[in-house]
């Protein structure tokens, strides 16, 4: 094991962490944000993002993804943390098929949290507010339409407010989402 690749990874997934935790708190959804991605310490995904670290440049995913065709520790995280849409998937009885579900509110909130905060860790002193709605527009997910419609027209909806308005917008906006969320669950 090479110690730059263990606590280069500790490092930026700590990073990641701290900020991710930050914006949730602007959002207003603080303990989503302490619980955000506990699971890159598990072993599964630990070793894998120390064995495929990118230097901070990249997800050590995608490495792992080139070199065995698949992400071990990706399907980890996915199937563990609700905020990525791919967890939002389940079969439809009707159709016969597995179907992009729409997601709660709070964890749309958390997945705008955390893809802002990895843009701004990947990409260090080139993050534009601009960057983490192209990266979206771009996805495979988008084009393929692996998130549910209205999941998908949200994101891009706050996306968009932060590219166009700013931040402090975005997270006005994001807020006053997951309060109206808060308060029609509790009143059904």
């Amino acid at each position: 094991m090479k110690w730059k690749s263990f606590w280069g990874h500790f490092c930026t997934i700590t990073q990641h962490r701290h900020m991710v935790i930050r914006h949730c708190k602007k959002a207003g959804i603080l303990w989503q944000g302490l619980r955000h991605d506990l699971s890159k310490y598990s072993p599964a995904e630990f070793w894998q993002g120390v064995r495929y670290y990118q230097d901070g440049r990249r997800s050590p995913n995608e490495a792992e993804r080139e070199d065995l065709g698949y992400s071990l520790a990706w399907m980890h995280h996915k199937g563990r943390n609700r905020h990525h849409f791919e967890y939002w998937n389940d079969y439809n009885p009707k159709t016969k098929r597995m179907e992009p579900v729409e997601m709660p509110v709070r964890f749309l909130a958390e997945m705008f949290c955390d893809r802002v905060a990895a843009s701004k860790i990947y990409l260090k002193e080139k993050y534009l507010p601009d960057e983490p709605l192209h990266y979206f527009q771009n996805s495979t997910a988008q084009k393929r339409g692996l998130l549910h419609p209205s999941t998908a027209k949200a994101l891009t909806d706050l996306l968009t407010i932060l590219a166009e308005e700013g931040e402090d917008r975005a997270f006005s906006v994001l807020r006053q989402m997951v309060k109206s969320d808060a308060h029609s669950r509790k009143s059904r």
